[in-house]
Order: structure tokens, then C-alpha cells, then sequence
């Protein structure tokens, strides 16, 4: 009997890792118009994130998207800075559909419809504050000029006229971060 229990013991630890830890990674040798990066995505399902690398030198960044508190980060490795905005859930797939979505649009990759695109603002004010975003951003943008950004809609993002951020995720999302952190 003492057997059975700690068989169905180890079976429900097994079992429980297995299920909370099932990273995956989605590899982009070739992306459309990325110039030679090399993109992966990874999801955490256990913490509810998905980390998002584009390796390209010196122009090289990082994306952090937090499902659990709704923010994400892109630290901008030339800038030694890392800018912080919310998920647009509208735009950006679910943690859920992260690698499918991927695959899809990878295979129909000029076929398919064009990635989405988001805008934002950096606003002037450094953060001092980066708890309030959560602790994988936290730990990702500690000791970074780090700065929020906000979405912009519509009309007002097209007479932007300053320098910006392009980040293209895997053929899903086109994000654009635009404002004074990008220069310096």
C-alpha cells in the first residue's frame, strides 16, 4: 500500500513539473526584412511570459511580454535602455496561441496577411519604480535607463517626426517605440 502512495506520489510531482514548465521555442533563421537576426521565442507557461530575442550584434534586443500583469519590456541592448508598455491584447497573440500563431505565420509568411503594427510613445520621465511592473521586468530592466511608453493611435502617430524603435516579432507584430530615449 505504502508503495502505491508514493508511486502515485512521484507520478503527481512528475506529472506537475512537466505541465508547468513546458517551454517551447520558435527559431526564425531567415526573417523577412530582419537583415540576418535570428529571432526565438520562448513561453513560460508556469510564469505566464514569453521572452522574445533578436540576436543581430550590436543591434541586438530583447522583449519580455507578461501576461500576469499585462505589461511587456524591449530592452534596447545599444541604448543600455529598457522601455516598458502594456500588451496590447487585441494585437498581441495569447500566451496560448504565441506558437502556433508563430508557425502559421511563418509558413505563409508572404501569402498570409500583414503583422499588425503598434505604435508608442516613450514618455520624458526616467522609472524609477520598476516593482509595479512585476518581477520578471523587474529583474530584466534593473540597473537600465528605463522608461514607459505609451500607445498611440490613429492619426497623431503619423506626424511623429523624431527617431524611433522598430521591433518585428516573428511576422506577428510590428511595434514601433518612438521618443527621446532612443537617441541618447
Amino acid at each position: 500500500m505504502k508503495l502505491v502512495i508514493v508511486c502515485i506520489g512521484l507520478l503527481g510531482l512528475l506529472q506537475g513539473s512537466t505541465f508547468a514548465d513546458s517551454n517551447i521555442s520558435v527559431s526564425d533563421d531567415n526573417n523577412v526584412g530582419g537583415g540576418g537576426a535570428q529571432q526565438t521565442v520562448s513561453v513560460n507557461h508556469s510564469h505566464n511570459v514569453a521572452n522574445i530575442d533578436n540576436d543581430k550584434g550590436w543591434e541586438s534586443w530583447h522583449s519580455l511580454w507578461d501576461y500576469n500583469t499585462g505589461f511587456a519590456a524591449t530592452r534596447i541592448f545599444a541604448k543600455k535602455t529598457c522601455i516598458v508598455y502594456r500588451l496590447n491584447r487585441d494585437v498581441v497573440p495569447g500566451l496560448q496561441d504565441l506558437e502556433k500563431t508563430a508557425k502559421e505565420k511563418r509558413a505563409n509568411v508572404h501569402t498570409g496577411p500583414s503583422p499588425k503594427s503598434l505604435h508608442y510613445q516613450i514618455e520624458p520621465e526616467e522609472v524609477k519604480n520598476l516593482t509595479q511592473f512585476g518581477t520578471p521586468i523587474e529583474n530584466m530592466c534593473k540597473g537600465l535607463r528605463t522608461y514607459k511608453a505609451q500607445e498611440v493611435q490613429g492619426q497623431s502617430f503619423s506626424f511623429f517626426s523624431g527617431s524611433c524603435f522598430n521591433a518585428d516579432l516573428l511576422w506577428l507584430v510590428n511595434i514601433s517605440i518612438c521618443g527621446e530615449a532612443t537617441t541618447v
